[in-house]
C-alpha cells in the first residue's frame, strides 16, 4: 500500500503540472481558459508591475531552490528520496497556478500585429516552440524528468540507474534546448500587452539564472565531460560546433 501511495502521489503530481504547462499556454495566448493574462480589471502600472514581478519571483525562487544539490540533500531529512522529483513537479505546478490566479492584467498595447499572413507565422513559431520543449523533455526521459520514472521503479522494487552524460539529438546543437523552445514561445506574440511582456521579460531573466545555476551543478556532477561539451556547443542559439564531442548520442 506504501508503495501504491507514492505511485499515486507521483502521478497526481505529473498530473498537476502538466495540467498548469497546458493552461499556460491557453492562459498567454487568452484562448480556452477562464483567466488569460490581459483578462480582468486593470490596476496602476506599478501595482501591477510589483504584484505580477513577485509572482515570477515566487515560481522562480521555488524552482531554482529545490533544484539545487543542497537542497536535494537536506530534503532527504523529511522526504522519501524517491517522492523528492515529484514534489518538486507539484509544487512548481500550483505555484504556476497561484501565479495564474493571482496575476494582475496591464492591457497597455506594446505592439500588435494585423497582417493575417504574419499573425499565422508567429503563431506557427509559439507551436514550434511548445513542441520543441515537449520534444526536448522526451530526448533528456520525460517519465524521469517529472518524477514518474521515480516512483514507478519504487514501486517495481527497483533501484533506478545512476545519472550519465548524454547528447540525444538536439543537444548537440545547443545546451538548452528545452529552454529555446520556451523563449521562442513566449516571445512569438501578434498581441504584446504591458503584462504580458513584464511576464516574458522576467521569465527570459529567469531562463538564464536557471542555466547558470544548472550548468554549475553539471559541472560538478560531470566534470571535465561537461566543460567540454561548454566549450564545444552554444548554450540557446544553433551554431557550428567549435569542436567535436565525445558522448555518444545513445
Amino acid at each position: 500500500m506504501k508503495r501504491f501511495m507514492t505511485l499515486l502521489y507521483g502521478v497526481i503530481s505529473y498530473v498537476v503540472f502538466l495540467g498548469a504547462l497546458v493552461y499556460l499556454i491557453g492562459f498567454l495566448n487568452g484562448f480556452l481558459v477562464p483567466k488569460g493574462i490581459d483578462d480582468g480589471d486593470a490596476v496602476p502600472l506599478a501595482q501591477g508591475v510589483l504584484i505580477d514581478v513577485g509572482l515570477i519571483l515566487l515560481f522562480a525562487l521555488q524552482h531554482t531552490v529545490m533544484a539545487r544539490p543542497w537542497f536535494k540533500s537536506w530534503s532527504k531529512r523529511v522526504l522519501p528520496e524517491t517522492i523528492e522529483r515529484s514534489t518538486f513537479v507539484l509544487l512548481a505546478g500550483v505555484t504556476l497556478l497561484v501565479l495564474f490566479w493571482q496575476w494582475r492584467p496591464l492591457p497597455g498595447i506594446v505592439w500588435h500585429v494585423d497582417s493575417a499572413g504574419w499573425i499565422y507565422t508567429i503563431y506557427g513559431l509559439q507551436a514550434l516552440g511548445w513542441g520543441l520543449v515537449l520534444l526536448s523533455t522526451f530526448l533528456i526521459n520525460h517519465f524521469e524528468l517529472f518524477g514518474l520514472q521515480q516512483v514507478y521503479l519504487h514501486w517495481r522494487r527497483r533501484q533506478p540507474m545512476p545519472p550519465t552524460f548524454r547528447l540525444p539529438w538536439l543537444y548537440r546543437l545547443v545546451r538548452h534546448p528545452l529552454m529555446l523552445g520556451f523563449l521562442v514561445a513566449f516571445w512569438s506574440v501578434p498581441h504584446m500587452t504591458q503584462g504580458h511582456l513584464i511576464f516574458t521579460l522576467a521569465m527570459t531573466a529567469y531562463i538564464f539564472v536557471g542555466i547558470y545555476f544548472e550548468e554549475r551543478d553539471l559541472v560538478r556532477t560531470f566534470g571535465k565531460q561537461y566543460s567540454e561539451y561548454q566549450q564545444a556547443t552554444p548554450m540557446i542559439v544553433p551554431m557550428p560546433r567549435r569542436e567535436p564531442v565525445s558522448p555518444s548520442s545513445a
